[in-house]
Parts: structure tokens; C-alpha cells; sequence
């Protein structure tokens, strides 16, 4: 019998380094020998990357927080189903820039849409099914993200205001409190090699119980 893959999340407020330090964490587990897939989150399917730009893009959408939230778990649902479950099932290793978690901080923590509606619709849209480690990149404050370079302009959800974006962040902080068999926290205010590491070393000491070479 084919044993299940591995689910791994990368999380994390703005500009925190999300894209790239999935990036590179599916390319160093590839060069260890694993299958790995890699996706993001919203799109990742072509039902998801269409939502995405109504989702990041389109700002004459009008949509309030709700019809966020529905949106961000129909992408999702689609992802799992056509993506995440079909590369489990093959024992394959995925990597998600984003999951669940960011509903749960964006919408919850961060609009103030109540946690447990949230929780519910996910846990409905994705059959349940959690990563087995999420790596949450966490900046000190707001004041680090401000230093950093933008690859494009900004998007909706990016130009919200100061206080959502600290809401969102005490959020996640609030998340990896509550779940700490499932979350490590990676200070990702350093630079992005020193980040990386750290990165590695928790995926391979958190799910196959290896240690990074040479640390």
C-alpha cells in the first residue's frame, strides 16, 4: 500500500517572504529525492486562478467580507480536490504558499468576521483535511514589510488598512498558539538564505524527523 504524502502550509502576513521561501523549500526537497507539487493559494486550478483575480484584481467587484470568504473556500475546495488530495493519495510531498489559515487570519482576525463561520465553511470546502506542519514566517512589525521590495503593484487585500494588517498578523500569532502540534514559527525578518534554513530544518525535523546537514 502507497503511503500518504506530506502536507506542508507556508503562512504569513504581507511581504513576509511566503512565494519564495515555498519556493525554495519545494526545490530543497526535491534535491533530497522527494515527489513534491507545489501550489498557491488563491488559484492553483483554473476555477481558482479565474476567482483569484476577482478575489485580488478586480476592484469594481463590490464584494463584502463574506462573499470573500466564500470565494477564498471555493478555490480552496477546488485546489483539494483536483491538487492537494490526488498528490497525497501518490505519497507526494505539497507545498502550499498559503492555506486555510490565512482565511481563518485575513477574514477572522483581520475583518472580524466571527473564527467559528470561518473554520466551518473551510472545514466543509476542504473535506477537513489540515497540513501536517505549517510554517508561519513571522515579521516583528509592520515597520520590516515597509523596507522590503514590491514585485508589482499592490493588490486589493495588500491596501487595506495599517490596523488590518496588524490584526491579521496578532491572528496568526493567536493560531500558532492554539495549534502548536501543527504550527513552527520562523522568523522571517532576516535575510532570505538564513530564512530558507530555518525553513528547512523545521520541515525535516517536524515530518521526517531528520536533521538539516550541518546544523
Amino acid at each position: 500500500m502507497k503511503r500518504r504524502g506530506v502536507f506542508i502550509s507556508i503562512e504569513g502576513g504581507e511581504k513576509a517572504g511566503k512565494t519564495t521561501q515555498a519556493g525554495l523549500l519545494a526545490g530543497y526537497l526535491r534535491s533530497r529525492g522527494f515527489d513534491v507539487v507545489l501550489t498557491r493559494e488563491p488559484g492553483g486550478t483554473p476555477a481558482g486562478e479565474a476567482i483569484r483575480h476577482i478575489l485580488l484584481h478586480k476592484q469594481d467587484a463590490g464584494l463584502n467580507a463574506v462573499s470573500e470568504v466564500l470565494l477564498f473556500a471555493a478555490s480552496r475546495g477546488q485546489l483539494v480536490e483536483e491538487v492537494v488530495r490526488p498528490a497525497l493519495r501518490d505519497g507526494r510531498v505539497v507545498v502550499a504558499d498559503r492555506y486555510v489559515d490565512s482565511s481563518l487570519a485575513y477574514q477572522a482576525y483581520g475583518l472580524g468576521l466571527p473564527l467559528q463561520n470561518v473554520l466551518a465553511v473551510n472545514e466543509w470546502a476542504t473535506g477537513s483535511l489540515w497540513p501536517d506542519l505549517t510554517v508561519l514566517l513571522d515579521l516583528p512589525n509592520l515597520a520590516v514589510t515597509q523596507t522590503r521590495p514590491r514585485s508589482g503593484p499592490a493588490d486589493r487585500i495588500e491596501r487595506r488598512s495599517r490596523q488590518f494588517h496588524e490584526r491579521l498578523l496578532e491572528g496568526y500569532r493567536t493560531l500558532a498558539a492554539t495549534y502548536k502540534d501543527r504550527y513552527v514559527v520562523v522568523d522571517a525578518s532576516g535575510p532570505v538564505d538564513e530564512v530558507s534554513r530555518a525553513v528547512q530544518a523545521a520541515v525535516l525535523s517536524r515530518v521526517t524527523g531528520e536533521e538539516v546537514p550541518g546544523r
